[in-house]
């Protein structure tokens, strides 16, 4: 308002002098005459017609320059709000903190039910029995688990807590009792769905034929749910829907998409034993360093294999990566260049301490690397210790205290995400389930600075940077990051992978407020000002 308001002060007190001029250099009621007209031949007008008249013209001019204060507060708003968001809407000519962004007090994660938003439905009034069956690792089961409430929910059923995959390549029986907080998920979600540990032993001795099994297509609408499981649902009472993982669409209703995130943010909360290991290990690294980076390197055999990409390890590495290859009969042959050109491959250990170094972060950075087996062991993690000497692991920071995970990938899985999620900085080397579903919370929990390397463009660069100084090649660097570094408008609502983007779920705080604190500043600033020159 106070751009508005002063053009309206400035133009009213403006107008009233011109009129008092005027009304200076005429004699009574001359001033409105035409000048054809002799004064004799003209019948004089009343005093209170005058007024009146210059009433509605005063009046005219009001509502003139309100319309116009109108259109400048207006203006003087988005003004200012290019000035707050000059990042946040498109403008990357500034520099970027690398390690918090300075938009992130704006936005805060929200998926509170909606007013309107209807009870669970109890467990004896509900169209059956839903069991779910997760596929492949702990992040991949984790999608799998948050759609399936989100379905449970669509489809008016009971949902029995979900089985996790045993069987996928990680070879880890752990349940879910055994990884998540159970009780906690039954009852942070009953507002929501009615959830059970497992059908009723008498109503299973009830039923005439085992439970209906089937596997609905990827990325499938609520419709589909409605139209194809409900009608076997309410006929048979037990569905089994096997392989769920990425079975439900993208793009829900407002409210369905916010039960998402209050499963996936609140809901699944880890085992007593994982998370107070997972907060040991970030405790010891904010002991030797104020803020730390998590790198989630994703180097391992079995994600260079499926990559299809060649890292420069000659013969032997086409043989032993080609061998791991043969686990996937259906994986087509595709060229390394081109995947690499495409930004389909990983970055090697070495090119992601480059990119870091490049970004601004100095040898003295702390480094907890969260990865399994990594390929070509210490010959590979050498170019990057010799960058960041400070580098940790699980295995380092707790070593004897993570013996009883060892034999579980899942659990091993799940304390690399405590440490991810609660790192100043997370950085990610492949577009994988861990890289998204971490990326979304961090979204979710105020933008923490989250690096996504521009694999595309980066692999050109890392081809030439022998042909560059150290200057030019960080300037190209920092050019090549800019809407990879975790920034609030990287990805238009509604557009990419909910899980990674969960836009329905994040809010930013009122304008008004904004303003409002803008203000203050300024006012607080003016007033300290005062004071100084009264002091002087």
């Amino acid at each position: 308002m106070g751009v508005g308001v002063g053009k309206l002060s400035l133009l009213s007190t403006t107008d009233l002098a011109v009129l008092a001029e005027s009304n200076g250099k005429c004699k009574k009621h001359v001033c409105w005459r035409s000048n054809a007209t002799p004064f004799r031949h003209r019948k004089p007008t009343s005093w209170s017609v005058l007024c009146v008249f210059m009433l509605v013209v005063l009046g005219f001019i009001s509502l003139l320059t309100g319309h116009m204060a109108s259109d400048l507060e207006w203006y003087s708003q988005r003004l200012v709000r290019r000035t707050l968001y000059s990042s946040v809407e498109g403008n990357y000519r500034a520099p970027i903190d690398v390690w918090k962004s300075q938009y992130s007090k704006y936005y805060y994660g929200c998926s509170e039910r909606g007013r309107g938003y209807a009870p669970a439905v109890l467990e004896r009034w509900s169209n059956g029995y839903l069991l779910i069956g997760t596929s492949g690792g702990l992040n991949q089961q984790r999608t799998g688990i948050t759609d399936a409430v989100v379905v449970a929910r669509i489809l008016n059923a009971t949902l029995v807590v979900p089985e996790l995959d045993h069987n996928s390549f990680w070879k880890d029986d752990s349940d879910f009792v055994h990884i998540f907080d159970v009780d906690w998920f039954i009852s942070h979600l009953a507002k929501d769905v009615t959830i059970v540990k497992r059908v009723p032993d008498k109503f299973m001795r009830s039923m005439e034929k085992p439970p209906y099994t089937m596997r609905v297509p990827r990325k499938s609408e609520p419709d589909y749910y409605l139209d194809q499981v409900l009608p076997i649902l309410l006929r048979r009472q037990v569905v089994q829907l096997t392989k769920f993982d990425y079975r439900l669409a993208n793009n829900l209703d407002g409210e369905l998409q916010k039960l998402r995130c209050r499963v996936n943010f609140h809901a699944l909360r880890f085992t007593k034993p994982i998370q107070e290991l997972g907060q040991r290990i970030v405790m010891r690294m904010q002991k030797m360093a104020r803020r730390f980076i998590a790198v989630h390197l994703r180097f391992e055999p079995d994600m260079l294999a499926f990559s299809r990409c060649y890292f420069g390890g000659g013969e032997k590495e086409r043989r032993e990566l080609g061998e791991i290859r043969k686990r996937w009969t259906t994986l087509p042959d595709l060229s390394p260049d081109g995947e690499r050109k495409r930004g389909k491959c990983p970055l090697t250990p070495h090119e992601v301490g480059l990119m870091l170094r490049a970004l601004g972060f100095s040898n003295d950075t702390y480094l907890y690397v969260a990865s399994g087996e990594i390929y070509g062991g210490d010959e590979t993690m050498q170019p990057l210790k010799d960058l960041f000497p400070n580098i940790y692991t699980k295995e380092m920071l707790a070593d004897e205290e993570l013996k009883p995970f060892l034999p579980f990938s899942s659990r091993l899985a799940a304390i690399d995400y405590i440490v991810c999620d609660e790192s100043d900085v997370f950085v990610t080397n492949n577009n994988g389930n861990m890289a998204k579903i971490l990326a979304g919370r961090r979204r979710y929990m105020g933008h923490k600075r989250t690096i996504r390397p521009n694999a595309k463009k980066l692999s050109t660069l890392f081809e030439a940077r022998h042909q560059m100084d150290w200057d030019t090649f960080c300037r190209r660097v920092k050019s090549c990051q800019r809407g990879f570094m975790g920034e609030p408008d990287e990805m238009r609502p509604g557009r990419g992978e909910f899980h990674e983007f969960p836009s329905s779920c994040i809010c930013k705080r009122p304008y008004i407020e904004e303003l409002g604190a803008i203000n203050l500043t300024k006012a607080d600033s003016s007033l300290n000002g005062i004071r100084r020159r009264g002091s002087t």
